[in-house]
């Protein structure tokens, strides 16, 4: 990808900065960590059991850690370390949460944590056309996010998508490979395929028509399947959608009192328990409101 400058309608190549090493890559990713992702810091060079972690970061959202690795070369096997690293994890469950405990300054348990959505996360300049194939598995809990640096302090980060036809790794896997199978047996990664499975079709033509809607409100908003529900977001989450059996269940992620709803269709749930973000829920059947819906949701934009 190249970038230009617009100087007075001419354009001119912004110059590509290479990094000169890995930690330079680690300070800037760390110190935007929030900006970035919305998870929290942990800790830098979290060691255990021999193994260096790069950076160790926890999902408020998702209940869960986040393990990031910086990479400047190309020549390392993301499923490999990725893999390793999620094993580790899995097994050395305890330290992970003392981590957290002291540097958070939190009491959270064990049953607290959601290791069933635990993930790495690879950040390099570059990846080659067999790292993203490699890891270009729907259950495969291995992302990579390409960063690159730009004269006139510009940065761009770039996660990079698995394609729609993205196979099962369990499908394809070796029967023998027993730590890929241990992963993926407690590791899950959820898709919108999964959600709409055993759905009827006039369900699915409702949750089709809702996203379509939603993702022409911004060429930002971007689709992320989470545990509970199905995520629209930007840098925070916008709308959930909950795939039901002949409805959808929707939460617009506004705090009581911010959103104005002069139908008065949306129920306030501020102080009732519910999985998506936001105080404000809806459950359609139908397309009858579509449009003023997506006027609420504009709001949360």
């Amino acid at each position: 990808m190249q970038l230009f400058k617009n100087n007075k309608q001419v354009f001119s190549i912004l110059k590509e900065i290479p990094f000169r090493l890995e930690k330079e890559i680690q300070n800037i990713f760390e110190s935007n960590l929030q900006t970035l992702t919305n998870w929290k810091f942990i800790k830098s060079e979290f060691t255990i059991k021999a193994n260096r972690i790069d950076t160790l970061a926890y999902d408020s959202e998702n209940n869960s850690f986040v393990i990031i690795e910086y990479k400047r070369d190309r020549h390392f096997s993301v499923v490999d370390q990725g893999v390793s690293y999620l094993n580790l994890m899995l097994e050395y469950k305890a330290d992970f949460i003392v981590e957290y405990n002291e540097s958070q300054n939190e009491a959270i348990k064990r049953a607290d944590i959601d290791w069933s959505q635990s993930k790495v996360v690879f950040v390099s300049p570059a990846f080659t056309d067999f790292q993203k194939q490699a890891s270009n598995f729907k259950d495969l809990p291995i992302e990579l996010w390409e960063i690159k640096q730009y004269e006139n302090d510009i940065i761009l980060i770039n996660p990079i998508k698995k394609s729609t036809a993205a196979p099962n790794i369990k499908e394809v896997k070796s029967e023998h490979n027993s730590v890929i199978s241990k992963v993926t047996k407690e590791v899950t990664v959820y898709t919108e395929e999964l959600y709409l499975l055993g759905k009827n079709d006039s369900v699915i033509e409702l949750y089709e028509s809702y996203k379509q809607a939603i993702l022409n409100l911004s060429s930002e908003l971007e689709v992320h399947p989470k545990k509970w529900y199905i995520a629209f977001k930007t840098k925070t989450n916008v709308i959930d959608i909950k795939v039901q059996a002949n409805s959808l269940k929707m939460w617009i992620n506004l705090k009581r009192g911010q959103l104005d709803d002069s139908k008065n269709i949306m129920k306030d749930v501020s102080l009732k328990g519910h999985n998506g973000n936001g105080d404000y829920e809806i459950t359609v059947k139908n397309t009858e409101n579509l449009e003023y819906i997506m006027s609420l949701v504009k709001q949360a934009l």
